[in-house]
């Protein structure tokens, strides 16, 4: 089981590992708020347990970005403010609970499990859109009840797409979530819009994913007019 940890201070964040790591989880590092948000996106973690002060981007808006995106990650936020205001700001951005430094271990272990506990009572979110079908957490994609091969950037393009449908999704948006953030050049989502037409659309005889001029792309459900 995965556990993504989205912590700036890094001693804090190698103790959480091995101290995770030993109750048996799989634990991935980041250590600023856009790297931690990108990682988050991928849909593969059980939790994600997140600080508030972070770099680049803070804890707040990398909870209500993925909330916003429809992504049900459990997210126990780690902080040192403790104000009440502060973890009323949490858990109204998204946040599932709430754990204020300095804290006790075995408390935390014990929230992660009851955070995993309650996410298991819920089916896995599948995006779908027409026939379009995508499967978030076991990473499938499937047209008309076919599967579609995707690789995994082909994927999170079609997973924000299918999670804002009907929508226009800007360029920016897209390469910013399905690439690392130095990744600037919208070149790489033209590619990549590219093929997914051919994979999902041309070789169904489908028009989904729209361009939207002067924006980027949406995706549609096209039946009506296949």
């Amino acid at each position: 089981m995965r556990i993504l940890v989205v912590e700036d201070e890094v001693d804090l964040a190698r103790t959480l590992h091995t101290g995770l790591t030993a109750e048996g989880y799989s634990v991935d590092l980041a250590h600023d708020g856009r790297h931690g948000l990108w990682m988050a996106r991928s849909g593969e973690y059980a939790v994600v347990v997140l600080d508030l002060m972070l770099p680049g981007l803070n804890g707040y808006k990398v909870c209500s970005e993925l909330r916003r995106e429809g992504n049900a990650t459990p997210i126990l936020v780690l902080t040192a403010k403790d104000g009440e205001w502060d973890q009323a700001e949490a858990l109204d951005t998204g946040a599932d609970d709430y754990l204020a430094k300095p804290f006790s271990y075995p408390v935390l272990v014990a929230r992660l499990r009851a955070l995993v506990r309650r996410a298991a009572a819920v089916a896995p979110p599948v995006l779908a859109v027409g026939d379009l079908s995508l499967d978030v957490a076991a990473r499938v994609c499937r047209r008309a009840g076919a599967r579609v091969d995707l690789t995994p950037r082909e994927f999170s393009v079609l997973e924000l797409l299918a999670r804002r449908a009907g929508q226009a999704v800007s360029k920016a948006d897209l390469l910013y979530h399905a690439w690392p953030g130095d990744a600037l050049d919208p070149n790489l989502v033209e590619a990549r819009v590219s093929v997914l037409r051919k994979k999902v659309d041309a070789a169904f005889g489908r028009q989904s994913v729209q361009t939207v001029r002067g924006v980027g792309y949406r995706l549609v459900d096209d039946r009506e007019h296949g």
